[in-house]
């Protein structure tokens, strides 16, 4: 009787808790060392990731992650687009999955239902900032889920000795802006989001 490999333990995804920071630390540390879908160039420890997190989820945006077993196959989540009030119809994503389990659908269900969240939230647009033009997966990524380009910022970062571009990518949610927009349940009278203030520099800007 020949060892089979084990199946895979079955995706869940849910919501970040503090208990999954060490695994999304691992996983953004390792994009920031060896990638260009951010453009940080030394990686956050767990504390500031921590920080991260803690700012994002009191602002009332969601930070989702997928599970595999007891690992963390991946994560994302949702931020204020720009922190002026007349944008908070607007979010911006932010998606990283462990070059473990690349190629296996986990980026397509986080941002599946990180799109679904923030459509129930009531907002209205959501934008992708990727890092490198040769970001070709997530690139397709967001193109199967909808969204369109939206434009190019050329050469705008330096980092592992080349110059890398911005790619913005946009979907609209909802009625996206076929009606008139009067703001998100529970806006406070400044427009910020009900859950908090919105940071004022997204972490999960490239």
């Amino acid at each position: 009787m020949t060892n089979q490999p084990a199946p895979p333990a079955p995706l869940t995804l849910g919501d970040c808790a503090q208990a999954d920071l060490p695994g999304v630390q691992v996983i953004y540390a390792e994009a920031v060392r060896t990638g260009t879908a951010s453009f940080e160039l030394a990686p956050p420890d767990l504390s500031e990731m921590r920080a991260r997190w803690e700012k994002v989820t009191e602002a009332g945006f969601p930070w989702l992650v997928a599970r595999a077993g007891n690992r963390i196959a991946g994560y994302a989540y949702a931020n204020t687009y720009r922190p002026r009030p007349a944008y908070r119809g607007t979010v911006e994503n932010s998606v990283y999955v462990d070059a473990a389990f690349r190629g296996q659908g986990v980026g397509r269900a986080l941002l599946g239902a990180l799109l679904a969240r923030c459509e129930a939230a009531g907002f209205r647009q959501m934008v992708a900032v990727i890092g490198d033009s040769q970001n070709t997966g997530s690139i397709a990524l967001h193109r199967a889920l909808g969204f369109r380009d939206a434009g190019v910022l050329r050469s705008v970062g330096w980092k592992h000795g080349r110059w890398l571009d911005s790619v913005e990518m946009q979907k609209p949610l909802g009625p996206g802006d076929t009606t008139p927009f009067d703001g998100l349940p529970g806006d406070r009278p400044q427009g910020q989001h009900s859950g908090g203030a919105a940071p004022d520099d997204p972490p999960n800007r490239p």
